[in-house]
């Protein structure tokens, strides 16, 4: 059989999928990669005719070399009959003292209240442990006490909680005060719960009229403005906020994948409507970088509730949120028919103008300008469209346009 087959690369390398992964190195030992991200040196034997697995310990805080030595120590255990029962090698330690240790240990390294907020958690909600060896402590005794927060609803603080005892007990394996992370063996997939889905609240489009008629009562602030670009450009509140003046190129604007939500580049056409903002905007910026600066510090964007506030303000609060827009352009988008019956505009041009992705169709190159002259005539109209329907504008005489007529 085979020895030696990993290298540290490659151990380094390997990445977490949907279900728990073993990778053999030869003659029993295999690198167990947890859904989790948790990588484990292990080791298969037989012991009176039963096979049975022995924890070597993390990696890489425990290298490829190490856990190799460690193997081949324990395999002559084996073939000389020394004995190899956990209990008579592994220390004593107390969870609470193995918790409070590693913990208190960390806080030279790691900034923030994380060491402060995992030992209140702990000590919350795992204390019946407290007194119990590391070594003895089962992975069902640590879902009952994890199991409170899921009854209590708290779906997110209970994979946390687990994060957190789980690096401890993968220190305590390696200080060799236990066998094994029972944490590692609780899949918080399956375990614990989740919170429903919290759609943004949104209009209908029948209502848009009366919103806009509404919004025009405002004096022009910049929140007025941001909620207006919102409007024509479908983009996430997140990005509006972000958007620098060197994004803006001609007549697209370009955001980086460090604005973007999935990390990919994004173009944006700029509509003539949007364009006419953008040099409002301009004027206002006063020389900061940002195209929604916020109001006390211009090297700061503007606050992320400013257009949830104006929102509230002119009685839409709980109807409406800006990332409805969103919602309200692309439910638009998707119902526009031509005479013939076909759609106006393809569900990809729309799905791409919102910086969505369809997992079962990742390109293996994502074209951030994809679709971008389809795109552009999708915004147009849209924009158009929203001017149609907008009293305010019929009341200043301004005459409406739209290209879903040509």
């Amino acid at each position: 059989m085979a020895t030696n087959k990993l290298t540290d690369t490659r151990c380094k390398n390997e990445k977490a999928g949907p279900k728990p992964r073993k990778i053999s190195d030869g003659n029993g030992m295999y690198l167990y990669i947890s859904t989790a991200g948790a990588k484990i040196w292990r080791m298969a034997y037989s012991d009176g005719g039963k096979e049975q697995v022995k924890v070597l310990g993390p990696y890489p805080l425990l290298s490829l070399a190490e856990a190799r030595t460690m193997r081949d120590e324990f395999k002559l255990k084996l073939v000389k009959g020394e004995s190899i029962k956990p209990s008579q090698t592994l220390k004593t330690m107390s969870f609470k003292d193995a918790y409070t240790k590693y913990w208190n240990d960390r806080r030279q390294e790691l900034v923030g209240k994380t060491c402060t907020n995992a030992l209140r958690g702990i000590e919350m909600y795992l204390s019946p442990l407290d007194n119990k060896q590391m070594r003895d402590i089962t992975r069902t005794e640590l879902l009952d006490c994890l199991l409170v927060l899921n009854s209590e609803k708290k779906f997110s603080y209970a994979r946390k909680v687990r994060g957190w005892v789980s690096q401890v007990f993968r220190w305590a394996q390696a200080q060799e005060y236990c066998e094994s992370d029972p944490a590692d063996a609780i899949n918080p997939r399956y375990a614990f719960g989740r919170k429903p889905v919290e759609h943004f609240a949104s209009l209908k489009m029948s209502e848009i009229p009366a919103f806009l008629d509404r919004l025009a009562f405002e004096p022009v602030l910049q929140s007025v403005l941001a909620c207006r670009v919102l409007a024509y450009t479908w983009l996430r509140t997140k990005e509006l906020r972000n958007m620098l003046w060197t994004h803006i190129e001609g007549d697209v604007i370009r955001f980086p994948p460090s604005v973007m939500k999935l990390k990919r580049e994004h173009l944006v056409p700029i509509s003539p409507q949007v364009a006419a903002l953008l040099e409002e905007l301009k004027i206002r910026s006063r020389g900061s970088p940002y195209v929604f600066p916020n109001d006390r510090d211009q090297k700061r964007p503007m606050s992320e509730n400013s257009i949830l506030y104006l929102i509230g303000r002119i009685g839409y609060a709980g109807k409406m949120t800006g990332h409805g827009w969103r919602h309200i352009a692309s439910t638009w988008a998707n119902e526009q028919i031509n005479p013939d019956e076909t759609k106006k505009f393809h569900e990809d041009w729309v799905e791409m103008q919102l910086a969505h992705t369809d997992e079962d169709k990742v390109r293996s190159t994502y074209n951030s300008a994809e679709y971008l002259s389809q795109r552009r005539r999708m915004l147009t109209a849209w924009a158009e469209h929203l001017d149609k329907i907008d009293p305010s504008r019929l009341k200043s005489g301004e005459p409406p346009q739209d290209s879903l007529a040509t």
